[in-house]
């Protein structure tokens, strides 16, 4: 298969807000919305595959590491910001330390 030319790291951050959508998304899933669920099941798909074309040519712990810190980080400012969920002092300061862990990672990667 030929890889589309797509820069790695747009790739990545694509694949990232994808799969904060579709980990967002995970409460409306079920048998009475299958729409929902199938757009669901549509973004997760489309989250991998990004992923997998990132991992095309980045580090695969560097790349898998910043996609799921960018969907940890997303699914928790959703929680806070749409769902309600509490956003303490600590709750943000571990959000805040995940996203140091993501430039760190993009910073020091290696990779271009």
């Amino acid at each position: 298969m030929t890889i589309p030319p797509i820069n790695p790291w747009l790739s990545l951050v694509i694949a990232g807000l994808l799969e904060v959508a579709w980990a967002s998304g995970f409460k409306f899933v079920g048998v009475q919305r299958p729409v929902t669920s199938l757009v669901v099941g549509v973004t997760m798909i489309a989250s991998f595959w990004f992923l997998w074309l990132a991992t095309q040519k980045l580090p695969i712990g560097t790349a898998y590491a910043i996609w799921t810190g960018i969907g940890a980080v997303g699914a928790a400012g959703v929680g806070m910001l749409i769902y309600g969920e509490p956003a303490t002092t600590l709750r943000i300061l571990c959000i805040l330390l995940i996203v140091s862990g993501i430039v760190g990672l993009k910073l020091f990667s290696g990779a271009h």
